[in-house]
C-alpha cells in the first residue's frame, strides 16, 4: 500500500462520528437523515426508580435546567429539561400534578394544517390568522402531567436553553417514566 493511500485510509477513520456531536435527529415531527440542531448530548438523564415504591415527587431547578424525582426521599431519577424561555418564563412555586395525558396536545401552540393534514404555517398560536382553508393543530406534548391551568411536564424537544412557553420539556424516555411514576397530586416543586 503505497503512502498515499494509507493517509488517505487514515484521514477518512477520523471523520467525525454525529452519535457523539451533540447533534440531535428529533425536532418534534422533524424526520430525516440530517440533524436538523446542534443541542447537547444529554449526558445528565437518568431513570432508577422502577423497583423502589414510596410517595413520589419532583424538584425542579429552573437555572440548572434538571428535574430531580424523589421516591420516599431517596433520588431516583434526574432530567435534562428545557424550560420557559425569557418573556414566557417558567412559574415558581410549588405545585401538584392535577391531570395526566398521555397523548396531550396543546391548545394553545401548534401549526396551521390543510385538509389532508399538510402543514400551511408552523409555529403559530391559536389566535394567529389563519390562512385560508386552515384549521389549527396543537403541538404534540406526549406524557403532559399538569401542574398549572397553563403549564405542565412533557416530552419535547431540548435545545440545551429554556426555549418553551413555560410547559416543562424533558426528553420522551424521562418523561414517560415520570408520567408512569406520578398520581395527581403528586408534588412538584419549581425553584431558580
Amino acid at each position: 500500500m503505497s503512502l498515499l493511500a494509507a493517509s488517505a485510509l487514515l484521514v477518512s477513520s477520523c471523520e467525525e462520528d454525529l452519535r457523539y456531536s451533540g447533534q440531535t435527529q428529533y425536532l418534534g415531527g422533524v424526520y430525516g437523515n440530517q440533524p436538523t440542531s446542534n443541542a447537547p448530548v444529554d449526558n445528565v438523564s437518568y431513570w432508577d426508580g422502577d423497583h423502589i415504591g414510596g410517595k413520589a415527587s419532583i424538584k425542579i431547578s429552573l437555572r440548572e435546567q434538571r428535574a430531580y424525582f424523589y421516591k420516599n426521599g431517596m433520588l431516583v431519577g434526574i432530567s435534562q429539561l428545557s424550560t420557559g424561555r425569557e418573556g414566557k418564563n417558567t412559574k415558581v412555586g410549588n405545585f401538584s400534578v392535577i391531570r395526566k395525558d398521555k397523548d396531550h396536545a396543546s391548545s394553545q401552540y401548534g401549526d396551521f394544517v390543510d385538509a389532508a393534514g399538510q402543514v400551511v404555517k408552523p409555529n403559530v398560536a391559536v389566535n394567529d390568522p389563519k390562512p385560508p382553508g386552515s384549521h389549527f393543530k396543537g403541538a404534540s406534548m406526549p406524557y403532559y402531567m399538569q401542574i398549572a391551568p397553563e403549564f405542565g411536564l412533557h416530552a419535547g424537544y431540548l435545545p440545551g436553553y429554556p426555549a418553551s412557553h413555560g410547559c416543562i420539556r424533558m426528553p420522551e424516555f424521562m418523561a414517560e417514566a415520570f408520567f408512569k411514576s406520578v398520581n395527581v397530586g403528586t408534588p412538584v416543586t419549581i425553584g431558580n
